[in-house]
């Protein structure tokens, strides 16, 4: 057995058995899946951007809608006190701008964490994460090369600061914090000819700045990663791979599935996932032990060896 990943059997889409060469199970089948993220509980909440709704796969394996609209909410996280943070793209029919918020589950009550920066509307909040001194940190993800997006900052009392910011950076999509809070990773995803497709890693000081950046993993020509989550050895788990192509300069370089990483860099793992378009990954059940995974209309689950991170 490998030491990394303990795997099982099949999997079952829609009713039907799909033979892959690893155990990755169906946990439910939506629309187009992101986000995922799990609570103290063990019930894990997904965006199905399609039709702009967070939703809620209990732990009796019940689906329920937890908010619509959701402001085409992407990433979430739940911060130390259980309050669920999300990137919302924005709903320009209905008026809301694009911004970061929190919500506290026992409440309902919602607060806005960030919207603009030095006056400007953030572009497309795409995922975020935390470090051990419950600071948040987000990507604000540009359609194009604008000079407008990047990495964001937001400190306990509540001040944003851009830690990360274009050209030094394309297109930031996932991101996540080591366990010991000294590296931060980066998720580039330019789609564009000779974009950056790769995984940036970056050292993360005491004050929460990026400094001394390196290319940890590159994908190019392939798909790159989107959301990635990091157990408790430091471990990267990155949703990545297209299984077809999809108009843009991207590859089928990149296989499609989740690509475990070693903190040095080195290929640990590969778990295919036969959905397009693997979008995300985060750790649950009571042992921390269960990696929900993201993939076009469907919330896969894959068991591990080793403890993740709710980072």
């Amino acid at each position: 057995m490998n030491r990394y990943l303990a795997l099982g059997v099949f999997v079952v889409f829609l009713g039907t058995t799909l033979a892959v060469a690893q155990n990755v199970e169906v946990a439910t089948t939506i629309a187009f899946t992101e986000g995922p993220t799990v609570d103290v509980d063990g019930n894990v909440f997904f965006t199905d951007q399609a039709n702009n709704r967070i939703m809620k796969l209990g732990t009796d394996g019940k689906l329920s809608t937890f908010r619509h609209p959701a402001n085409y909410a992407n990433g979430l996280v739940f911060d130390p006190e259980w309050r669920l943070i999300a990137c919302e793209s924005g709903d320009k029919m209905a008026g809301t701008p694009t911004r970061v918020t929190r919500t506290d589950l026992k409440s309902g009550k919602t607060e806005i964490l960030a919207e603009k920066y030095e006056g400007k509307d953030l572009v497309a909040p795409n995922d975020v994460t935390l470090d051990g001194k419950g600071r948040i940190y987000f990507s604000d993800k540009p359609a194009t090369n604008t000079g407008e997006g990047g990495v964001y900052r937001i400190d306990p009392n509540g001040r944003v600061t851009r830690i990360l910011a274009p050209p030094e950076i394309q297109v930031p999509n996932g991101l996540v914090i080591s366990p010991d809070d000294k590296i931060l990773y980066l998720v580039e995803a330019n789609p564009g000819e000779k974009g950056a497709r790769m995984i940036r890693a970056y050292d993360l000081g005491v004050d929460g700045t990026a400094t001394n950046m390196r290319i940890f993993h590159n994908f190019y020509p392939g798909r790159s990663g989107d959301g990635m989550s990091i157990d408790v050895k430091g471990n990267l788990y990155v949703a990545a791979g297209l299984h077809r192509r999809r108009g843009t300069s991207e590859t089928l370089d990149t296989k499609p599935g989740i690509h475990v990483f070693a903190p040095s860099g080195e290929l640990l793992k590969f778990i295919p996932i036969p959905e397009e378009l693997v979008t995300n990954c985060a750790f649950g059940g009571a042992d921390l032990k269960t990696l929900y995974v993201t993939a076009g209309k469907t919330l896969f689950k894959v068991r591990t060896e080793i403890e993740g991170t709710r980072r």
